[in-house]
């Protein structure tokens, strides 16, 4: 029986950060914590093949389906690009997920991190849309779609290209929103607008949004000292027309309790909670950014051929989030997928900088970025 998108439950368990002792899985933490989840009403149960290095869908199998019936929660889990090498490697993959999570269907399967170049090639190649489709016609997968890294324009070219996908997990949270690299909010805007089912993956950045400094905790708690620091993050996504259900990694039970809180009596959040959420943001991003304005002019003259407004945004993303992988593999997308010149083969000719009209020491800004995303 397929299940009706728009009524899952809002907060979903990721089975990605679960708890560890002596570097492996706690599985009596686990099932404490799941325990703590299903009594709540909440269902939905998100792993993948790679999480914990596989073992995550074994820690399923253990905490989850040996103990209780499978009509009481949903799983979701993922078909992995990179390790699909042969049109046999995905059947091969499905049945060892199977096995591993001791169930006969999930409910939810995704292509794991559809995004330019390799991983988005690999699912064409290989034809597992239509392998996922014939899955689901087996009743071996209720509902089909796809997790995504990409950008805006190949977004709509996979949509358009397969109606099929019934759902897209993407990466949304206020701070990404505007994230030149990440999207958040222009992806969210497209599958709105062709009422897709969103889910979310990344609320809190990482755990970045729920660990503010002084000045942006004080902001948010002089509006609403009952709420935690999290609880804003997960109420921001939750908030969104479309958003059926926010993924959280969730690894303690303290975190398990903070955000069944948070969703037992869901509130939205209101204008004023709105603007304190802007002003947090502006206290984040007040670190000085490069004000390139990608009018691209710089890039035609290059000796080199870099894509030096593309390298600058990776830059900006790198300024304002430090410890945030997602701007490496950005750039080494653009270097090693596009052709792309490295920004340290950057011969300071300064033609670029000649012709920029925002005046930017483009010369200085590519060996910081050689140094951001090439120094080993």
């Amino acid at each position: 029986m397929s299940i009706d998108l728009s009524k899952m439950p809002k907060i979903g368990f990721g089975l990605m950060r679960l708890p560890e002792t002596d570097g492996k899985i706690d599985i009596d933490k686990v099932c404490k914590m799941v325990d703590g989840y299903i009594n709540a009403g909440f269902t939905y149960f998100d792993t993948a093949y790679v999480y914990h290095g596989g073992n995550s869908e074994k820690a399923v199998k253990e905490a989850i389906v040996k103990r209780y019936p499978r009509d009481s929660f949903t799983l979701a889990t993922k078909l992995p690009a990179w390790c699909i090498h042969s049109f046999e490697d995905r059947d091969k993959i499905f049945t060892e997920q199977l096995e591993r999570c001791g169930v006969d269907f999930f409910d939810f399967y995704l292509l794991h991190s559809i995004e330019d170049g390799n991983n988005y090639d690999t699912y064409e190649k290989y034809d597992c849309f239509n392998w996922g489709i014939k899955k689901r016609e087996d009743g071996k997968i209720k509902h089909l779609g796809f997790s995504y890294h990409g950008t805006p324009e190949l977004l709509v070219k996979v949509l358009d290209k397969h109606p099929e996908i019934e759902f897209v997990q993407i990466q949304l949270n206020y701070a990404d929103w505007d994230n030149k690299i990440v999207h958040s909010g222009e992806l969210y805007q497209i599958l709105a607008d062709r009422n897709i089912p969103i889910i979310v993956m990344e609320p809190c950045k990482g755990g970045k949004l729920a660990n503010h400094d002084d000045e942006c905790q004080a902001i948010l708690k002089g509006v609403r000292p009952d709420k935690s620091i999290a609880s804003w993050a997960f109420r921001y996504v939750g908030s969104l027309p479309g958003v059926t259900t926010i993924l959280s990694g969730m690894s303690t039970q303290e975190q398990l309790e903070d955000n069944m809180n948070t969703f037992k009596d869901f509130e939205p959040l209101s204008d004023e909670e709105k603007e304190a959420i802007e002003k947090v943001k502006e206290v984040m991003f007040r670190i000085e950014l490069v004000g390139c304005t990608a009018c691209r002019y710089c890039v035609e003259g290059c000796p080199m051929k870099i894509a030096i407004p593309d390298v600058i945004s990776a830059v900006n993303t790198k300024r304002k989030f430090p410890d945030d992988i997602r701007p490496n593999f950005f750039y080494g997308g653009l270097v090693e997928r596009d052709g792309n010149g490295k920004a340290s083969a950057c011969i300071g000719c300064g033609q670029c900088e000649g012709v920029c009209p925002q005046h930017l020491p483009i010369i200085s800004i590519m060996q910081e970025a050689a140094q951001k995303f090439e120094s080993k």
